[in-house]
């Protein structure tokens, strides 16, 4: 056979091949388009059914789709939604563990995975008492350039609050002042602050940061709870009558008017004893 034969035959298997190649990505591309339509009628549908309060079905729904195709641009999002239902409304921990996890895991590239992020570090913390791990999930959002930042760092310190280490609390909540002079939180951490020198018996640090507070957070509520904090560190130094002065002025002031006048009684029946046996 020619060279003129064969070049013919070349083009026309060239021709198939190309429209072949055509019919093939063709096909898949409306495969996408159809599953991804299909897929979304399911997020839809998980998202419709958590609305009418059927939560169990919703987290169902929302959770086999990521199963089921993971690869798909509504995966992270339906496992996040799932995860959230599982962690804030049917308290099945383990199971909202697991779906953050993954989110964090398997999607790390993910708008979502900072948000699943947040929600293990509130799981851990809140939901399964587990404060190490809280404290790792914390530190980790820490790492992120963030706009809450001086929030993230409050939970770190309460959670060495709630472990009893007061020390390391402080440490925390100092570094929050530090980092964030501005942040709207100042007044309660000072006086947490307070707080922890207080539970750890150092009793002239804790009238110091008590005072600040009322010095320089007069408004503030915790100034208020900074009166009552500072009279019974006084009352720990036997200045019984200065503290006494302190929780008078707060009648009709503080929150909690019942423990105010037992702590009234308390110090008057002291201050009497006293003058009695003088």
């Amino acid at each position: 056979m020619s060279r003129r034969g064969k070049k013919p035959k070349q083009q026309r298997l060239l021709l198939a091949g190309a429209v072949l190649l055509f019919a093939v990505l063709g096909g898949l591309f409306w495969y996408r388009s159809y599953l991804g339509g299909i897929l979304e009628e399911r997020y839809q549908r998980g998202l419709a059914l958590r609305a009418a309060g059927d939560l169990v079905s919703a987290a169902e729904v929302l959770g086999n789709l990521q199963v089921e195709h993971p690869n798909s641009a509504r995966a992270p999002e339906a496992l996040l939604q799932a995860g959230t239902l599982l962690h804030l409304s049917l308290g099945r921990y383990q199971e909202a563990l697991l779906a953050y996890l993954t989110v964090e895991r398997d999607y790390a590239d993910a708008p979502q995975a900072g948000a699943a992020r947040i929600q293990l570090a509130e799981l851990y913390k809140y939901r399964l008492d587990d404060q190490p791990r809280a404290i790792s999930a914390y530190r980790r959002l820490l790492d992120e350039p963030r706009d809450d930042g001086d929030r993230l760092q409050y939970e770190l310190a309460d959670c060495y609050f709630r472990l009893n280490n007061f020390e390391q609390a402080r440490i925390e909540f100092e570094n929050l002042l530090r980092d964030y002079p501005v942040t709207p939180l100042a007044a309660e951490v000072r006086f947490r602050v307070a707080v922890t020198y207080a539970l750890e018996g150092e009793a002239d640090n804790a009238m110091a940061a008590f005072r600040e507070v009322t010095t320089r957070w007069p408004g503030s509520p915790f100034a208020i709870e900074a009166r009552f904090g500072l009279a019974a560190a006084l009352e720990e130094r036997e200045r019984l009558r200065d503290a006494l002065a302190i929780l008078e002025e707060l009648q009709g002031v503080y929150p909690n008017q019942q423990v105010l006048e037992q702590r009234i009684l308390h110090l008057r029946g002291r201050i009497d004893k006293q003058h009695s046996g003088s």
